[in-house]
């Protein structure tokens, strides 16, 4: 029997742990360790701030979920792991100490960095819980005229919510009939093009942004907030009277000691989803050093090649599957303007690029589908 232990409850996690408990026979024993017991949709925390969906519809009960796949859950904090002795030491929740482990898939994710951008806590809203995200919406709601600016600072690696956030804004007083006095900026330490990683979406995304008279301020790398204004690292100043920033993201902690992550935190894997340097480990999701942006489509495929090649490591064989680094995203304009991008990070193959109505109907699909398939 094999003890295999899953750190974090996101995409990430959540995948590979249903899909060991499909391909591991029930003598094996599989745990799912998550800081909570909910789980959230992150890409739909943008529509929750323009109150365009509700709380109980961006979350799941990972306890009742796991329960119904044969995965034990466990809701607590990891502290740090051990790889010599193969235990996983627990700080916080419903039980404290070390967990032992034969086989470990590491999923916990990303940190919030805001201690590297002066006055982020006390100025900035950002997307990145549920609760941050009704504060942001509160805000909205209060926001009457004047500039509002969204962006990412640098190591932020998500320009999704961003870019959405722009265009609800935007789209929210076109409806009131008020648009023009709000004056909405998009500030960003790339260009749109570095962003994604290709001319023709950075083409249709400025003529997006165009069309709802959105500005963007690139190489705009933010070093510090006031009350009311954005400072970059080069000196030059942006009043708000509206912001939400993503901020700057590094590795989770608890790897740290591990001597397995690169500069930022993020841990060092080969295409097979194994740690380097470790045996018995898999990392997947947001905590693994691959450029470009951390998306969720990401974390599900490195979840389900992680899963394959560690039930086939258990029953003795080699890995089968290897990851291919692809970055395929939608940014919902919730019309005509909303973009699909599908492009292979690893290679020079030119990026696929198709815009219309429908790709803000299949994010909201892809979001039904997680609720009902894990309700």
């Amino acid at each position: 029997m094999a003890n295999v232990l899953i750190l974090g409850g996101g995409f990430a996690g959540v995948v590979a742990a249903e899909r060991l408990a499909q391909q591991l026979s029930a003598e094996h024993n599989i745990t799912l360790v998550s800081r909570s017991r909910n789980f959230v949709f992150y890409p739909a925390l943008v529509r929750l701030a323009f109150g365009k969906c509700k709380k109980d519809d961006v979350s799941f009960d990972l306890r009742h979920t796991m329960m119904n796949r044969r995965v034990n859950f466990v809701e607590a904090e990891v502290a740090h792991i051990d790889p010599f002795e193969r235990k996983v030491n627990i700080a916080h929740g419903e039980v404290e100490g070390k967990l032992p482990y034969d086989y470990l898939i590491f999923a916990l994710g990303r940190r919030l960095a805001t201690e590297r951008i002066t006055g982020f806590y006390e100025h900035a809203h950002h997307l990145l819980n549920v609760d941050k995200a009704i504060k942001f919406g509160k805000a909205i709601e209060q926001f009457r005229e004047g500039r509002a600016v969204f962006g990412q600072c640098l190591g932020a690696r998500l320009p999704v919510p961003v870019y959405e956030t722009a265009f609800a804004l935007s789209r929210l007083f076109e409806e009131r009939g008020e648009r023009d006095r709000i004056r909405i900026t998009i500030v960003s330490p790339d260009t749109v093009e570095s962003e994604l990683g290709a001319v023709r979406a950075a083409l249709a995304l400025t003529k997006a942004l165009d069309v709802h008279q959105i500005e963007t301020l690139s190489n705009f790398s933010i070093g510090s907030l006031t009350q009311n204004s954005a400072t970059a690292t080069s000196g030059d100043v942006v009043n708000f009277d509206l912001l939400m920033l993503i901020p700057p993201l590094r590795g989770s902690s608890a790897a740290h000691y591990m001597g397995v992550t690169d500069d930022d935190g993020y841990i060092k894997v080969d295409w097979t989803m194994r740690v380097i340097g470790q045996e018995r480990i898999y990392a997947v999701g947001d905590c693994v050093s691959f450029a470009g942006p951390k998306l969720g489509h990401m974390a599900v495929r490195q979840a389900e090649v992680a899963a394959t090649n560690l039930a086939e490591e258990i029953d003795g064989h080699e890995p089968v599957s290897h990851y291919d680094h692809e970055m395929r995203l939608v940014i919902d304009e919730s019309g005509s303007d909303s973009i699909y991008l599908h492009k292979d990070i690893w290679t020079d193959e030119p990026a696929t690029v198709r815009q219309g109505r429908f790709w803000s109907w299949a994010k909201r699909v892809q979001q039904r589908y997680w609720e009902m398939s894990h309700s």
